[in-house]
């Protein structure tokens, strides 16, 4: 859903690339990503990594086919996140609904519910980071002047490699040394643990 919206919002606002090419679907066969959805998440599992990581294939965007190039490329980057935090709160709606379940069926439902939640939130977090080509790297990119958009722009070709550095190599690295360098944990924990209860306070839940 993350990546149909992307390209349902590019093409509302004049771009047709995702859409010709049937990626504006909900099929997560359309995007899949060999390597990124496949290998990289069954690379850590084998490894016993203390965390699983994957990411599927991007939408491509002609962000010069669009209406206005500049406020749209922001519409469609934070277009992701926020079907992330929408499928959160549905999320969270429905365990209202657990208890008038079997009990048989109520404790699978609600901990499936409590996954959507959470992993959604990590996801729109962790996409808003202000590095391309997350989502928030485009984000910023957009919303800055010049002066610094254009360099973080420059990084694009880079990032991926930078944020698999940060999420794989710096970890492994600060264990070696003693040294907690898990920065990406720290980025994001605050965020989405303020999101969480926001969310769970907005839906009547219990905090609790």
């Amino acid at each position: 859903m993350h990546e149909a919206v992307h390209g349902f919002v590019a093409h509302r606002l004049g771009d047709d690339t995702a859409w010709l090419l049937g990626r504006v679907t909900f099929n997560p066969l359309k995007h899949v990503d060999p390597f990124g959805t496949i290998l990289m998440p069954a690379f850590l599992l084998l490894m016993h990594a203390p965390f699983l990581f994957g990411y599927a294939k991007p939408v491509p965007v002609n962000f010069g086919a669009l209406h206005n190039p500049r406020r749209d490329m922001v519409l469609v980057a934070a277009a992701g996140p926020a079907i992330n935090i929408a499928l959160a709160i549905v999320a969270a709606l429905l365990f209202h609904v657990v208890a008038y379940l079997p009990p048989s069926a109520a404790a699978w439902v609600a901990q499936n519910l409590k996954n959507a939640l959470i992993i959604n939130v990590i996801l729109a977090v962790f996409n808003m980071l202000p590095l391309p080509p997350l989502d928030g790297g485009r984000v910023a990119v957009g919303l800055l002047p010049d002066f610094l958009a254009k360099p973080l722009a420059r990084l694009e070709p880079y990032g991926m490699m930078i944020l698999l550095t940060m999420l794989l190599f710096l970890p492994v690295l600060g264990a070696q040394m003693g040294v907690d360098l898990n920065v990406v944990s720290r980025l994001i924990t605050g965020p989405t643990e303020a999101i969480l209860r926001t969310i769970l306070r907005l839906t009547g839940n219990d905090l609790a």
